[in-house]
């Protein structure tokens, strides 16, 4: 089954080719034991390829990537595709800036996923600037379109998710990005488990917490603290609609200490007197003046 018209493209190949790249990356960081974990990408309106089921991705060949549709069919391949396929086709079709998916089972962040332990914020700079927040999707039986929902009511906001009791999921641009969120967020559970071990982790005080937001937000990353106008800074409320909606409890620590209580971003230092958005109205005139230039 290898007739499809995008299936034997240069671009095809190239891409074929990051995959293998990226499970032997995956399979060489302990993040896939045996035949764990899948990889996919976009590479068409309504095509996508994706690693086989049953193969460690530590082996993987050009040859034995897959092709299917959004809806899971198979359309090119002389393998089976992957059985949770439906989980990457389910993010792609909730965020279309979304062509890369990484699922895989990297044992510090499942650590987490197994103990149902909400990821600590305002602890690690860099946690906060490229990740922020991390959610924890409620557990389903994987492999089925119900174990596929369980992200969707997370997908708005982030780009990195733990999916409890089994594993992670991070997908962005490329397939580069996505695998390096996996590897952020499994380097970040492991500094926190051997902090644990130390004695505990130590808070950011809310200052140094809102420069890095503010870093963030002049770097051009999004956050959902930028939006949610009474989110705590450190609490991990961001999510707490995605967690209603999922119709289960937002996870509460107990590994570690609670997070401080820091004001919302929004209602203290990133609004105007009148509460409109300082970094909006100056990237609205920013733009309305490069729009007079050109």
């Amino acid at each position: 089954m290898n007739y499809h018209p995008l299936f034997n493209t240069r671009e095809a190949k190239d891409i074929k080719d990051w995959i293998v790249e990226i499970g032997k990356r995956v399979y060489a960081k302990g993040f896939a034991a045996a035949n764990d974990g899948n990889i996919s990408y976009r590479i068409g309106e309504n095509e996508v390829l994706c690693s086989p089921t049953m193969i460690c991705k530590g082996f993987m060949t050009p040859d034995d990537i897959c092709m299917v549709d959004l809806d899971g069919n198979q359309l090119a391949g002389t393998k089976k595709r992957t059985s949770e396929i439906l989980l990457h086709l389910t993010i792609m079709k909730e965020r279309p800036d979304v062509k890369a998916v990484v699922h895989c089972h990297p044992p510090h962040a499942t650590a987490f996923a197994v103990t149902r332990e909400p990821i600590p914020q305002c602890i690690l700079p860099e946690i906060e600037v490229f990740m922020g927040e991390v959610p924890l999707a409620p557990y389903e039986t994987p492999g089925g379109q119900a174990f596929a929902d369980t992200v969707r009511p997370f997908l708005k906001a982030t780009n990195t998710m733990i999916l409890t009791n089994h594993g992670t999921v991070s997908f962005g641009k490329t397939l580069e990005e996505a695998y390096w969120k996996t590897e952020i967020l499994d380097a970040y559970c492991r500094i926190l488990i051997l902090s644990k071990q130390l004695g505990g982790v130590t808070y950011l005080n809310e200052q140094k917490s809102r420069e890095l937001l503010d870093l963030k937000q002049r770097l051009g990353f999004d956050d959902p603290r930028f939006h949610v106008e009474n989110c705590d800074l450190c609490g991990n409320t961001a999510f707490r609609e995605g967690y209603s909606e999922a119709g289960v409890q937002q996870p509460q620590p107990k590994a570690f200490d609670p997070a401080p209580s820091f004001p919302g971003y929004l209602s203290k230092s990133n609004t105007t007197a009148n509460g409109a958005n300082t970094e909006a109205l100056v990237k609205a005139i920013t733009d309305q003046v490069l729009a007079a230039l050109n």
